[in-house]
């Protein structure tokens, strides 16, 4: 198999061959070579609560409703994800995780577009506002035993935490985890700065969706937005609906981390890929309107979002006046680096990609998602 397209990173024509799943070559062609398609790493979403109309904090899932949400999601745009469970009692939250983990493992297409999980809670904080849509009655301070109980059921697979590192004894289990290889985000949480800094001095790496799990009016002086930009080492979670983070903070926070240092994601929860309506998010029920704003019924705080993997692609390249090749690797290159996976397009590597077509404003109009060499899904 093979594709004529223009590389993201250069604009330059090359010509792509794969056999048997994998990338056999790369070849540059000659400038003028005609395509309209463009070659690109497979976007990544580390925070995915459900899609399609699937929740999947729900215990009765099954294989199909698994297949729904991932094939709806390579639809969308997006090749792989982090499966998100959010705050739930330890022991309920773990027999969810096996469950799901065993569906994922008997069946080959979840294996490639399931690649990891994201546990968002119980380890969070409590405070209104910071606990956003968790619920505190259920949240705990994190200890090592939690975190081998975690292990015994994830194994090698690639596992995101979320914690709020000012829970007691966080520090310890944070330093545990990470010698472990699970990879840290702050989150739901409002640390001090001191509290932040030995996080990151022990192992934590990321913070999960900046500007959203913290209260609506902040002290201007001291929050935990400030605190966090002014960590340069952390890699930040931002959900690009122009919704959770209105464009002028957004691009404020894309101009202080930089493209190096940003990851974005849906955050999607099962209204993302579904039309408007009541849904789910565990035992929460949730309103979603037209305008794609997650709430639970009468209440003003949002509750995950709505957004569609290349909704995000084109809404990021908009507030930011950018072009989507420069805000790409923040969807892609950059979450698969904070999570130690390897989405390079080099001979011997997985036929793993995106192929994108252009539609206007120089903004992708369908992204093409292609997982060991076969076709999974394609934007409309």
């Amino acid at each position: 198999m093979k594709v004529i397209a223009k590389d993201y990173r250069t604009g330059k024509p090359v010509e792509m061959t794969w056999a048997d799943g994998k990338i056999t070559g790369i070849v540059p062609l000659p400038e003028g070579t005609e395509t309209s398609l463009w070659l690109a790493p497979l976007l990544i979403d580390v925070q995915v609560n459900g899609y399609a109309g699937v929740d999947f904090q729900q215990d009765n899932l099954t294989e199909a409703d698994l297949l729904k949400a991932m094939r709806g999601l390579q639809q969308d745009g997006c090749g792989q994800i982090l499966l998100t469970l959010i705050t739930d009692e330890w022991p309920l939250l773990l027999a969810r995780l096996k469950y799901i983990r065993a569906l994922r493992n008997a069946n080959a297409e979840l294996r490639a577009g399931i690649v990891g999980w994201h546990i968002e809670g119980p380890f969070l904080s409590p405070e209104p506002g910071f606990k956003g849509a968790h619920n505190a009655v259920v949240m705990c301070d994190p200890t090592v035993k939690h975190i081998d109980e975690l292990l015994a059921v994830t194994e090698s697979d690639p596992v995101l935490l979320t914690v709020a590192s000012e829970r007691e004894g966080a520090i310890e289990a944070i330093r545990y985890a990470a010698s472990k290889g699970i990879r840290i985000s702050l989150g739901h949480t409002n640390a001090s700065v001191e509290s932040i800094s030995a996080a990151m001095k022990v192992g934590a790496v990321g913070f999960t969706h900046l500007g959203n799990g913290c209260p609506r009016t902040l002290d201007r002086h001291d929050n935990i937005v400030w605190r966090v930009l002014d960590q340069s080492a952390l890699t930040v979670g931002i959900i690009p609906d122009r919704i959770q983070v209105s464009p002028e903070p957004f691009r404020l926070f894309y101009r202080t981390v930089g493209v190096a240092q940003i990851y974005y994601t849906t955050d999607a929860m099962a209204a993302a890929g579904a039309p408007p309506g009541r849904y789910r998010i565990g035992a929460v029920e949730v309103e979603v309107g037209a305008d794609q704003v997650v709430r639970m019924p009468g209440q003003v705080n949002f509750a995950g979002s709505a957004l569609k993997p290349i909704e995000g692609v084109q809404r990021t390249a908009e507030m930011l006046g950018e072009a989507w090749q420069t805000v790409w690797p923040c969807f892609s290159t950059v979450p698969a680096r904070m999570m130690g996976l390897d989405v390079a397009l080099e001979p011997c590597k997985a036929a793993s990609f995106c192929l994108i077509e252009m539609g206007v404003a120089k903004l992708p109009k369908c992204i093409r998602v292609y997982l060991n060499g076969e076709e999974k899904g394609r934007s409309n």
